[in-house]
């Protein structure tokens, strides 16, 4: 500072010399005066009467920063905010807790401010008109004294942890057109005030604690296009005036206490187009009936109003939206029948109509809905056959008929569907055989309660046609004698069956004997079977010479499958290494009838003991969703061996998938994001259904299916460990980048570690790096972070994902941001798995459509900004 001090002093009494003398050796001027000026500002030299020459310094200050402001553009009011927005923001930030420490950076002078010094803060001519600070872990309140900020127009404070209540002043700011509020803690109602502002465009104030009424008023701001209400408490009925709004596009209210009927005045009287294209009211107490003025809004794409108690029949008028993708009026009261101008809707991607009261058939037309991925009709009273159109729509992945009165047989059709990949006709009145490629592909929870259906299980196969009987002779003309068998006939018959069964006896005693042989020839070094021909084959079938040996057998106990099969089936099958866990090794068993299956070998010494496993194993037997790992059986061997036995999933694991592709290969943007949509949603199923934490999920125990839909594995073997190996399986998967950073403290793992092990997956599948190799000393989440900071954001992702980046740019960043919430340092900071998947819906929501959910899906709420 002493050389500065001198270049300065120097420059007042000889500025010439500056001038007309420039060294290499200057420093930059205006770098210097505008930092002396905010020390002189925040601490005077001299408490004494200021010198002439000071006072002299401070005015050449003056000059020089106006003349570097204006030669690089910058004017004075872009640097400084003005004095009452100054106090308003510190006002602000005085009632915030800043647990990051981003708010370091809004000094005391107000200098910097308007220039980008300040974290979050946009302003023009000194006026803030953004704050946006997102993602920031904040808490604390909002102060009122936001309304003194008049220029304001977006306030975008989600995903923090922010309580207390919405500001009132907030209807103060007349250019104010932006409120992203959504993913924190606040509670009280919603400020009518709010309706002043006449130039406001979007409101989401969704996943808080808000309770009381919508205020009708809200409806007023005649430029309002997005309200997002949802997840909250909110009461009350639905304010007409939302069904007049001609600005509207998107009004999400579901999750909340909203009761009453759906009023009935959509699209008003006029010609008026209405811009209504996502209207979802479902998980509410809404009452009444469908009203016909929804089918007004011909722009409609999306309506939910599933989970509430609607009554009576559905509108034929619902036919003409012909924009409509998505349709869900599931768990309601609804009666009569399946409308048949629903072939109408073209568009329709997704509908849902189960837990009603539909009755009568389904229309013939139904296959005109060539866009369908998701029909659900079940639990409801529906008859008469199954439609076999329904096998001409070519794209259907998910088909549920369970629950109903159908009768007849399966069509033949349905079997014909290639991307069917969730099918249940189960409990309806249904008879003859299951179609092959049907019985092959589903297992039998598909099919049971059908009591004259067949072919689904090999305990019920279907009945073998009577051969047809050759014509009976003609009767001779002469009579026909029957002669009684003598004492000779009958004691040679059965010396002649005496004998037959000795040689039998014979045959089995040799077939021992070599079996025993074998066996011993196996034990030195000589195998004799496919499976002990390879070292993977001699782990899984490590108890096959205890029981070729004569010894005692062990146990083997079916759940259920597509393929049933036996303990020596089990033991003899051909198996490979597929991979090795902290929980044991994982193989490919080939079974002798080329059915093929996974088997998890548990290693020696760490489960619990068999009474207390099998009353475990027992329970994560039941468990069933399309995004989790089935366990078909187990298996428990004479020496205590412990085998789990699991559906085969052909694509492998996801870190394979990734990491392990040849360069010809991409994945391209929709398959990723499939993949985690359906381990979030598979997660969220383990953890608000089963209550189970996984504490180990890495992408290795991600398996693909051949849809490469997502199942995770290794779900719930913690409850088969002891204690000790529980703790080992945590510091081996932390080795590995997966675990969150409170693990190495606490050693238990909750469902805010699992959700951060999920942030590093989406992670992994958003850059193709394996969380595994760290890069430039840091983990994955940190490496992403550093990117970030530095905003050259694109250089995290994948190189195959940003030839696409016009395409789907916001996608990509707005799931990168819920990626780094979910991998947050502070457990508190992160997101619970069902609003992961929330978001994950908002972000891709035609993906979002076509997922099976087997009751754990959460309808979208948040979107991103």
């Amino acid at each position: 500072m002493g050389n500065n001090y001198q270049y300065l002093r120097d420059f007042v009494t000889n500025p010439l010399h500056f001038l007309h003398s420039p060294t290499k050796e200057t420093p930059d001027l205006c770098a210097i005066t505008a930092n002396k000026r905010k020390e002189w500002i925040n601490h005077p030299p001299h408490k004494n009467p200021i010198s002439p020459f000071v006072l002299c310094t401070f005015l050449l200050l003056q000059v020089l920063i106006f003349s570097c402001q204006s030669a690089s553009g910058q004017s004075w009011d872009e640097v400084v905010v003005t004095q009452a927005d100054y106090q308003a923001l510190r006002a602000f930030k005085n009632e915030l807790i800043d647990f990051k420490g981003v708010l370091r950076s809004w000094n005391d002078s107000g200098y910097g401010a308007c220039s980008g010094g300040w974290a979050g803060i946009k302003c023009v001519k000194g006026q803030v008109i953004a704050i946006q600070l997102p993602w920031k872990g904040l808490g604390g309140r909002i102060t009122e004294k936001i309304g003194q900020l008049s220029a304001l127009r977006r306030l975008s404070l989600h995903d923090n942890v922010l309580s207390g209540t919405i500001p009132f002043s907030l209807g103060f700011l007349p250019d104010l057109r932006g409120v992203y509020l959504f993913n924190n803690r606040l509670s009280g109602s919603i400020p009518p005030s709010i309706s002043n502002c006449p130039v406001l465009q979007a409101l989401d104030v969704s996943n808080n604690s808000l309770i009381g009424k919508i205020p009708p008023s809200l409806a007023n701001s005649t430029r309002l296009y997005r309200l997002n209400l949802s997840f909250n408490s909110i009461s009350g009925s639905i304010p007409s005036s939302f069904t007049l709004s001609s600005s509207l596009t998107f009004l999400a209210l579901q999750h909340n206490n909203l009761s009453g009927s759906i009023p009935n005045t959509w699209g008003g009287t006029g010609n008026k187009t209405f811009q209504l294209q996502f209207l979802t009211l479902d998980h509410n107490l809404i009452s009444g009936t469908i009203p016909v003025s929804l089918s007004k809004l011909g722009l409609l794409e999306e309506l939910s109003l599933s989970h509430n108690q609607i009554a009576g029949s559905i509108p034929s008028e619902l036919g003409g939206l012909s924009r409509l993708q998505i349709l869900d009026l599931s768990n309601n009261h609804i009666n009569g029948s399946f409308p048949a101008s629903f072939s109408n809707l073209s568009s329709l991607v997704s509908l849902n109509l189960e837990g009603n009261g539909l009755v009568n058939h389904i229309p013939d037309t139904v296959d005109r809905l060539q866009n369908l991925s998701v029909l659900n009709l079940k639990k409801n009273k529906l008859d008469g056959e199954i439609p076999a159109t329904i096998g001409n729509i070519s794209g259907i992945n998910q088909l549920d008929l369970s629950e109903n009165e159908f009768i007849g047989e399966i069509p033949a059709s349905l079997a014909t569907i290639v991307n069917l990949t969730s099918f249940n006709v189960s409990y309806n009145n249904l008879s003859g055989p299951v179609p092959p490629l049907l019985s092959k592909k589903f297992n039998s929870s598909s099919f049971i309660g059908n009591l004259q259906l067949c072919g689904y299980l090999t305990s019920n196969p279907c009945p073998s046609p009577p051969p047809e009987s050759p014509p009976a002779p003609s009767p001779e003309p002469s009579k026909t004698h029957h002669r009684k068998l003598s004492t000779k006939d009958i004691i040679l018959i059965a010396v002649g069956a005496l004998l037959v069964i000795l040689l039998l006896l014979c045959c089995i005693l040799l077939c021992c004997l070599l079996s025993k042989r074998a066996a011993s020839k196996g034990k030195n070094g000589k195998p004799t079977t496919a499976a002990a021909a390879t070292s993977a084959g001699k782990a899984v079938a490590g108890s096959t010479e205890a029981v070729s040996g004569g010894e005692a057998g062990g146990k083997l106990v079916h759940f259920d499958g597509l393929f049933i099969f036996t303990a020596d089936d089990l033991l003899c099958a051909t198996a490979e290494i597929m991979g090795k866990s902290a929980y044991g090794t994982a193989y490919k068993a080939t079974l002798e009838d080329g059915n093929e299956v996974a088997v998890k070998r548990l290693r020696e010494k760490t489960t619990k003991g068999q009474k207390e496993f099998e009353a475990e194993v027992a329970e994560l037997g039941k468990i069933r969703h399309p995004n989790l790992l089935a366990l078909r059986a187990y298996y428990l061997g004479p020496k205590g061996e412990k085998l789990l036995v699991f559906d085969y999933m052909p694509n492998g694991s996801l870190a394979s998938f990734l990491h392990a592709r040849g360069p010809e290969i991409a994945i391209d943007w929709p398959t990723r994001m499939n993949i985690a949509m359906g381990v979030t949603r598979g997660l969220c199923y383990l953890h608000t259904q089963e209550n189970i934490i996984h504490g180990s999920l890495t992408s290795s125990n991600l398996m693909l299916d051949e849809q490469t839909n997502a199942h995770i594995s290794d779900f719930g073997l913690s409850r088969l460990m002891t204690t000790s190996a529980n703790t080992n399986i945590i510091a081996t998967a932390g080795s590995l980048g997966y675990n969150a950073p409170e693990l190495s403290k606490t050693r238990k793992p909750s469902i805010k570690t699992d959700v951060y092990s999920l942030g590093v997956i989406i992670l992994e599948l958003l850059t193709g790096k394996s969380p595994a190799e760290p890069t430039n000393g840091l983990d994955l989440p940190q490496w992403v972070a550093s990117i970030v900071k530095e905003e050259w954001t694109n250089e995290v992702f994948d190189l195959e994902l940003m030839r696409d980046a016009p395409i789907i740019g916001d996608e990509l960043l707005n799931t990168l941001k819920l990626a780094l919430h979910c991998v947050d340092p502070s457990p508190a900071a992160r997101p619970e798995a069902q609003q992961v998947l929330q978001q994950l819906e908002e972000i891709k929501p035609d993906l979002a459509a076509a997922s099976g959910d087997d009751g754990a899906k959460v309808p979208s709420a948040a979107p991103s900004e």
